[in-house]
């Protein structure tokens, strides 16, 4: 029995490390080399890598040195994955197909869009439609929940493949739609970035862990490039 267990633990350590082979780190578990706050040139003081973890502390922003944290690289056709967590009240996001032009717009979510990171339960936004953890947000609400209590780990996949985009939180399929067609240009037109005329647009750009002023967590950040 011991023996069949073995093979058996063998074969799924193998499996998973075939399902990995072809993603690359974003993160190299100790420090924020790929990655710069949106508009500089290097990470704020707020991001920290230890252990493993990268993380945003708000009380060590000296002078508010913290900022959106983006890729050096940029991405299209991409399957990003990473887990996260948050503290009680915490707010955060998964921005992605940003145009890092910061003299014409001033934030990473201008042009990005976003996937929602929030302690539903204690935070201001869990009470406001498509602003909860999962969500696509401010334009589609994911259609399940099944995002774990703060301070437990959990699981993001965001998948985008010729306009094909695809949310999946802790092994579930939360948000699926087509980017920048019709029905998608109507989506925007009824939210809050109605006036901003390039918001979403980019088919191609960087990917941002957000700094929304909370303490928040991440690690084991892969990309595979589609």
């Amino acid at each position: 029995m011991k023996k069949k267990l073995a093979v058996l633990l063998s074969l799924i350590c193998i499996g998973t490390i075939e399902a990995q082979k072809d993603f690359k780190a974003l993160f190299d578990g100790k420090s924020t080399a790929g990655w710069h706050s949106y508009g500089k040139t290097a990470a704020g003081s707020g991001w920290k890598a230890q252990d493993g973890i990268l993380y945003f502390d708000p009380q060590a922003a000296v002078n508010g040195q913290g900022g959106d944290l983006v890729t050096d690289a940029e991405f299209q056709n991409f399957h990003l994955k990473l887990d996260w967590k948050t503290e009680k009240g915490s707010n955060s996001g998964i921005i992605f197909y940003i145009n890092e032009n910061a003299q014409k717009y001033q934030n990473t979510y201008s042009t990005g869009l976003e996937m929602q990171i929030l302690d539903n339960e204690t935070h201001p936004d869990g009470k406001i439609k498509k602003h909860r953890a999962g969500d696509l947000y401010d334009l589609i609400q994911s259609r399940s929940e099944p995002v774990r209590e703060t301070g437990k780990w959990n699981t993001a996949e965001i998948i985008s493949k010729n306009g094909n985009l695809t949310f999946i939180l802790n092994g579930v399929i939360v948000v699926e739609t087509v980017l920048w067609d019709a029905a998608f240009q109507k989506r925007i037109a009824d939210s809050k970035f109605a006036g901003w005329p390039e918001f979403g647009t980019f088919k191609k750009g960087r990917i941002a862990l957000q700094d929304h002023g909370d303490k928040v967590y991440f690690r084991n950040i892969l990309i595979k490039e589609l």
